[in-house]
């Protein structure tokens, strides 16, 4: 019997993953794609929501395969993939960073919208480069349970708005929508698809019952409800629209009560030994008019790098459109790289179909090519230290021994351009102890190669 191993890395059974992991190890796995610079620093996995189901293990398995520099998980609110991520990446022998992303208030720019349409004072904000998760009973535990508290409250409230008004959409939090999720982590986008089965389920697939079904919930003639069902990732992305977004039942314009101070979260990530990081959008909002201003303020409340989705600041069909966005995408770069900022780049993969690594190639993507792959060195660089060192990017002893940003770039960028140290590599690492860690590591970025 054939056994789709490939498949099996998206189970949810970590054991199940685990297995198939090993299976496909046990294969001739090194050499089978050509190295590139390319790089992915911000993938979502099935620990909060990837489009195509992934688990951390599968999109390691993918960027190895991919021949990937540099590879990067980001799930929402929890580092769930944390632990299964770096055994993955270890055994494939990846330049490996993760953390999480949010959403926090900013009281400073209160009245402006920054990265969250709509909402002023709201901020998408990451935490990268975390070694481990909290340890249990810490401070960091604690702040990051409440993180991911508040983020179930919302979604619990979100949808009694939604059955509030409209009484026929009725599901069941932990019935109908925690099991989508190993990790007990719903996201919005989880929501969306719960309606999307629950009307499924409804009418029986009868596909003309559910366009009917649609159709009377939102007033809208059945005939354009049958159109936009024909692409069923458009479909959920036009429910989501509907249903949660600005104008829909479930919305209701966050206060600054609504997400956690962006001073509490940095706290945290710093706890946690982590890189605090800002989210770029895409400079069309009043708070990302002026990059080096924006930049500026936000170093000065503990942001260390920033992060980019490269692929909405320029691939747009309008030529006008993308000179616009190419227009703020080369004002944000030439910022980050004044301010010698290193600049996190990646995909998300939060949606059916993503790309699964962005086109370098692209003419607006070529001045800043180096800068994404270093930047993605930095941060595996900072992992490693971290990991092996209890050396971070952003602690005090980096920060004495560095003062000029770019020297602390260079020395981090060297460590995590190595490659994945291999078993034995790792094994000296782990068992040294920390200082003699930091000195193996310092010997082998002088080298550029592992002396170990």
């Amino acid at each position: 019997m054939n056994v789709d191993h490939l498949s099996l890395l998206s189970s949810f059974d970590p054991a199940v993953r685990k297995q198939a992991l090993d299976k496909l190890l046990g294969g001739d796995w090194r050499g089978r794609a050509a190295a590139t610079d390319a790089v992915n620093m911000h993938m979502h996995s099935f620990c909060s929501y990837n489009g195509e189901g992934w688990s951390p293990s599968r999109l390691a398995w993918e960027a190895r395969n991919t021949g990937l520099h540099a590879v990067g998980l980001v799930d929402f609110d929890v580092l769930a993939g944390l632990d299964e991520w770096f055994a993955a990446t270890d055994r494939l022998e990846l330049r490996a960073a993760a953390g999480f992303e949010s959403r926090v208030f900013f009281a400073p720019l209160a009245e402006q919208e920054i990265n969250s349409p709509g909402e002023p004072g709201v901020m998408y904000f990451m935490g990268f480069g975390f070694a481990r998760p909290p340890a249990a009973g810490t401070p960091e535990a604690a702040a990051l349970d409440g993180f991911l508290a508040q983020a179930h409250q919302r979604n619990r409230d979100l949808l009694a708005r939604i059955q509030a008004k409209l009484p026929a959409l009725t599901l069941d939090y932990e019935r109908d929508v925690l099991p989508m999720t190993p990790a007990g982590n719903a996201t919005e986008r989880h929501l969306v698809r719960a309606y999307y089965n629950f009307m499924l389920k409804r009418e029986d697939g009868s596909p003309s019952r559910i366009a009917a079904g649609w159709a009377e919930l939102f007033d809208m003639p059945v005939a354009e409800v049958q159109a936009k069902l024909a692409n069923v990732n458009g479909f959920v992305d036009f429910l989501r629209s509907k249903l949660m977004k600005k104008g829909g039942p479930g919305y209701v314009q966050p206060s600054r009560d609504t997400f956690p101070p962006l001073a509490d979260v940095v706290r945290f990530i710093r706890g946690c030994g982590a890189v605090p990081m800002m989210a770029w959008l895409d400079g069309a909002s009043a708070g990302e008019a002026d990059p080096r201003r924006l930049l500026e303020t936000l170093m000065a409340h503990g942001i260390e790098a920033a992060n980019i989705v490269p692929d909405r600041n320029w691939n747009f069909k309008d030529p006008e459109a993308a000179a616009v966005k190419v227009k703020a995408l080369d004002a944000f770069m030439q910022a980050c790289r004044d301010l010698a900022l290193p600049v996190n780049a990646g995909t998300e993969l939060n949606r059916p179909g993503c790309r699964f690594v962005d086109n370098f190639d692209a003419a607006p993507m070529r001045p800043w090519r180096e800068d994404f792959r270093r930047g993605a060195e930095i941060m595996a660089g900072h992992t490693r230290l971290l990991r092996y060192a209890d050396f971070s990017y952003a602690g005090p002893a980096a920060a004495a021994e560095f003062p000029n940003r770019a020297a602390r770039n260079a020395f981090f960028a060297a460590v995590g351009a190595l490659p994945g140290p291999d078993a034995a590599v790792r094994h000296r690492l782990e068992t040294v102890g920390p200082a003699a860690a930091l000195d193996l590591l310092r010997a082998a970025a002088n080298f550029g190669r592992w002396t170990v």
